[in-house]
Order: C-alpha cells, then sequence, then structure tokens
C-alpha cells in the first residue's frame, strides 16, 4: 500500500496510509487534509485520485497554486513516488511506496564523501570570518550590537531549559523548518534539544562542523555534488541545510543542524553568518550554565559532607571518661571531611572498661559509612566482653558477610580491669599497640593475634594478657601516625620515633602524652596536608 508523507510548517512529520480513491487538500474541514492556520492554502486547493496503479495529482483552482518540485501546475500531473515532492502553501507532500520508508525519530551520521572539495552550492565560514567583516551582514551594526549584548547577559536558566531555548532561537531566527541541538559529552554527540524528528545527518557535515570549525550553508542539497549521492540527504529530500559549530573561544562543544526538508524557505550567506554568531552566543552561554551548575553541586556537596562530619563526630567520644585506676585520652583527625578511623571507650559496671581502636580501608564517605556501621555492632556485641576472643570472632563473620571485597577493617580492641592492671587483648591486624614502662623507660609491642577483619569469614582470633604496673601505659595508633610524611620528603615518621616521644613522656597524663605525639607529627609533617587519617589513645594505669 502506498502511502503520503507529510511535512508541516512545525517541523513535524506525518504518514497517511492511501486507503481512499481520492482524497483533498485545503483550508475546508470538509478536506481529508485540512490546515486552516495555512494562509497559503485555498479552501479547496487540491486533490489526489487513484487512476489504475497511479495517483494524479489536481489543482483545484487554487490562489496560489500547486508546486511539484518548484513548477507549477497547470493540469492532471501523474505522480512518481519516491521523486515527486508536492509543495501546498506551507504544505509538502511525498508519494512513498511503503511504510518501510517512514523516519524514525533518531539521530544517525552516515558515512559522507571524506575530505573531497566542496560544490558550489555549498558556503564556509567561520566565526573568526563573521566577526571580523561587518559589512557582508545585512544590518552589521544592530547585529553586533546583539552580540556584544548577549555576551554580556548573565543567565540564569537551568541547562535542560537553556538547550531548548537556543534550539528554539535558532529556528526562528533563520526560518528553518526543523532543528537539533547536539553537545559532546565522554567524546560523543549526545541530542539536547530537537524541534522536528528522524535527523540523518552526514557525517561529512559533522566532521567539518566539529574538527575544522567551519560552519557550512547547502543552498540546495540535490544539485551539490558532495550531497547529491548520499542516501541520508535523498531518502529524506534534504534541501537546504545549515550546520554551524557550538564554540567557545577555546573548543567546540557540540553543534546546532537545521534543514528545510521540503525546501520552502532556501537559507542565505546572511542566515550563516547570524546563526554562527548566534552558535557562539549560545556555547558561552552553556559554558557558564555548566559552571553555575557544577559549583552549585559543589556547594551542596560539601554542605553534606560537613553535615555527615558533624555526624561523624558524634559518633567518636567528645572526651575520655573519668574511670578509677586508668588516666584515658584520645585523638582523631581524619585527613578528609569525613574519614575512617574509629576509637571508642565502653565503661563497665564493675570497673572495667574496652578500649578500641579501628582503621576502616580507604578513605572519605565509603570508609566513613563502614566505621559508622562499625561502630554500632561495636555497641551491640561488647554490651558483654567476657569472651573477648569470642566476640571478634564472630565481628569478623558479620563483617565478611557484609563487607564490600575490597575493603576491610584492622582493630585492636583491649579490655582493661583496675583491680588487678591486667588488659586482655586481640589485635586483628592493627598496628601494634606500644606498652610503655614507666620505670625503666621501655617500650613494648603488643603484637597481632588475628587477621584483619572481613578478609575471610572463617578466621578464628585469639586473646592474650598483658599486665601494668602503676605508671605504665598502653598507646595504641592507626597507621596515618607512623607513615605521616613531611613537605619535601617520602620519609615517614615511623614507630621508633613514637616510641623515641613515649619513652620520653611515659610517666605524664595520658593527656600530655597526646599533646606530645600531636605536636611532633605537627612538626613532622609541616605544611604537609595528611595523606591519611590520624588517630591515637593512651590509656595510663594510676592506682
Amino acid at each position: 500500500m502506498q502511502e503520503l508523507l507529510i511535512h508541516t510548517p512545525d517541523g513535524k512529520t506525518r504518514t497517511m496510509a492511501l486507503e481512499k480513491e481520492r482524497l483533498t487538500l485545503g483550508r475546508s474541514s470538509a478536506n481529508e487534509l485540512c490546515y486552516p492556520e495555512d494562509a497559503g492554502l485555498s479552501r479547496q486547493h487540491l486533490s489526489l485520485e487513484r487512476s489504475g496503479s497511479d495517483w494524479v495529482l489536481r489543482d483545484l483552482g487554487s490562489k496560489n497554486g500547486t508546486m511539484v518540485n518548484g513548477a507549477r501546475i497547470n493540469g492532471p500531473h501523474t505522480l512518481v513516488p519516491e521523486e515527486d515532492r508536492i509543495t501546498a502553501g506551507h504544505i509538502a507532500i511525498e508519494l512513498l511506496h511503503q511504510a518501510a520508508s517512514r523516519l524514525e525519530n533518531t539521530v544517525i551520521f552516515v558515512e559522507g564523501a571524506g575530505a573531497a572539495p566542496l560544490g558550489a552550492t555549498t558556503i564556509v565560514t567561520d566565526l573568526a570570518g563573521v566577526l571580523s567583516d561587518e559589512k557582508e551582514l545585512e544590518g552589521g551594526p544592530q547585529l553586533h550590537a546583539l552580540i556584544r549584548a548577549g555576551r554580556e547577559l548573565a543567565g540564569h536558566r537551568p541547562l535542560a531549559e537553556l538547550f531548548q531555548l537556543i534550539m528554539d532561537l535558532s529556528i526562528d531566527a533563520v526560518g528553518a523548518a526543523r532543528g537539533v541541538l547536539m553537545i559532546i559529552e565522554n567524546g560523543a554527540l549526545e541530542k539536547r534539544a530537537a524541534k522536528g524528528e528522524g535527523f540523518r545527518i552526514s557525517t561529512t557535515v559533522r566532521d567539518r562542523v566539529l574538527n575544522d570549525r567551519t560552519s557550512l550553508l547547502v543552498r540546495d542539497a540535490r544539485l551539490d555534488r558532495d550531497f547529491a549521492g548520499q542516501m541520508s540527504i535523498v531518502e529524506q529530500q534534504v534541501r537546504s541545510i545549515l550546520a554551524v559549530p557550538l564554540q567557545t573561544e577555546s573548543r567546540v562543544i557540540g553543534l546546532i543542524y537545521l534543514d528545510s526538508p521540503h525546501f520552502i524557505h532556501e537559507f542565505t550567506k546572511n542566515d550563516l553568518s547570524l546563526l554562527t554568531v548566534m552558535a557562539n552566543i549560545a556555547a558561552n552561554r552553556i559554558e557558564h550554565a555548566r559552571l553555575a551548575e557544577v559549583e552549585q553541586t559543589e556547594r551542596l556537596l560539601a554542605n553534606e559532607m560537613e553535615q555527615a562530619a558533624v555526624i561523624q563526630r558524634g559518633l567518636l567520644p567528645t572526651e575520655a571518661p573519668t574511670l578509677a585506676g586508668i588516666d584515658l585520652a584520645g585523638y582523631n583527625s581524619p585527613c578528609r571531611t569525613v574519614g575512617g578511623d574509629y576509637y571508642d571507650f565502653i565503661p563497665y559496671e564493675d570497673g572495667r572498661v574496652a578500649i578500641l581502636v579501628a582503621d576502616v580501608a580507604g578513605k572519605g564517605m565509603p570508609a566513613a559509612m563502614l566505621m559508622s556501621n562499625l561502630q554500632a555492632r561495636v555497641q551491640v556485641l561488647f554490651e558483654d566482653p567476657s569472651d573477648l576472643a569470642k566476640l571478634i570472632t564472630r565481628l569478623n563473620r558479620i563483617i565478611a558477610n557484609n563487607c564490600p571485597k575490597n575493603r576491610f577493617i584492622s582493630l585492636f580492641v583491649g579490655i582493661y580491669d583496675p583491680k588487678t592492671g591486667d588488659m586482655t587483648y586481640c589485635n586483628a591486624g592493627h598496628n601494634p599497640p606500644l606498652l610503655v614502662r614507666c620505670e625503666g623507660g621501655g617500650v613494648e609491642e603488643l603484637a597481632s593475634t588475628g587477621i584483619i577483619l572481613g578478609i575471610l569469614p572463617g578466621a578464628v582470633y585469639e586473646q592474650r594478657v598483658c599486665h601494668l604496673n602503676v605508671g605504665d601505659g598502653v598507646v595504641m595508633f592507626s597507621d596515618g601516625v607512623t607513615e605521616a610524611c613531611g613537605p619535601d620528603s617520602d620519609d615517614q615518621f615511623g614507630e621508633e620515633r613514637l616510641a623515641r616521644i613515649l619513652a620520653e613522656h611515659g610517666c605524664e597524663t595520658a593527656k600530655a602524652v597526646c599533646v606530645a605525639v600531636q605536636q611532633q607529627l605537627t612538626d613532622w609533617m609541616g605544611a604537609a596536608p595528611p595523606a591519611d587519617d590520624i588517630t591515637f589513645v593512651v590509656a595510663r594505669r594510676t592506682a
């Protein structure tokens, strides 16, 4: 079955199956094809009548006449499918063989003629050429005043609205039937606004606009030897084409493509020049809008991160508890707004206290989320610390079953009993805490008793006991302390330097030891930002 492909002034197309023997077109509602708003049509403008396997076109005495391929008909005309194009008023019609010829609402780039010389009906210009040749533009001073005003105006539209506005302004400025605006995103062109449908753009046009930064006007694609043989042009019966780069001062960010499929309006060089300048204004507007959106997103993210930091600080102790027989102090400083280090004190009714230090692999928000998850589980599991090794084994199994594959947690837990001076501890792959002897200034390591949490669900942990004499202390820390580097060196702070500081200040209060370590770290790093979260905790027996 044959059908009509109808192009309307708004850039849209529709198809109509030829099921009747005769149909008419005009402004009157009595017509099968009625377009009352088209002033170029008569009330009864034309008719199409079946004649055997052919269709015959007749003008019904219209005022403005009926055109076939640009020539006015004076009598019956037998239509040639796929070749003849009817123009009446602002309507263009084609006779097609089958529905497969319908245009889809897609943008397809088809291979062009490469870098062959341009034909006689194609005009090439660029932004620099247009701006430097004011006399060639009709109303040149007015146009350049518009350029200056456009560049100075600060737009506040969202990008989605801005794209469509630019598209509408471009079509209105040159009287195009339809068009599409495309932006380069991640190395590929993406459609951002369009009027009309079924775009099939030659790669020759695309590449010359984007790569050569040139604007193209094809007055009649059927007569231009570079485009006449291309299926994308032939299939759509595209006549006049405008394609210009969305170009800032430094780069091309996309393109604007306009055409007139039904040849109602032929573009001119002035149209090309005007659209080239408008595209430059549009490109600068788009870049400014993009920057504004990025800045707004960054402000929102910074605000959210600051709120997250407040929440995370609430998960850490605001100050160490005051307990009989032991002096406690802690310090935490994330290298970013939020961090993955964790420390805590959990006192029990019998006088014992659990002291924890953990380090979640990674930095920033992912590590902070895992840290908060760990804190919640610790608060539940350590309500009764009677069997520390069993608790850590259970905690590891939970973390291994729920933690992402590339994440893990190192943890040290010590349960100090002031009645005996013993600390029962379990070290799951964490930096070995240092046991500082007040008498004699000796420093010992509390080695690991199991692997890092989250790697093997079936891992088993053991617990050990160390005894603290009065004045002795245990210092727990994350690797952000020992691996801290100076501003002009890759040398690390190191455990030896930390041990010397502790030996020197080992008999001082827990708070004084924290201050000493913090000051030495600050002096060591100088102006260099910390590369990792920094945490250390001091527990010192007082009686």
